[in-house]
């Protein structure tokens, strides 16, 4: 593997992992799973 194609992998990667740098959104499901175990309601 050349070393250009090295760089732009790693490039890539450091992308993709930055793209959620406060962690993962959450669905609505697993949201409203959450609040059920902790027994909050409205």
């Amino acid at each position: 593997m050349s070393h250009q194609k090295r760089r732009q992998e790693a490039a890539w990667k450091s992308r993709k992992h930055s793209q959620y740098p406060h962690g993962k959104v959450k669905s609505f499901e697993e949201l409203s799973n959450e609040s059920d175990k902790q027994g909050t309601t409205k």
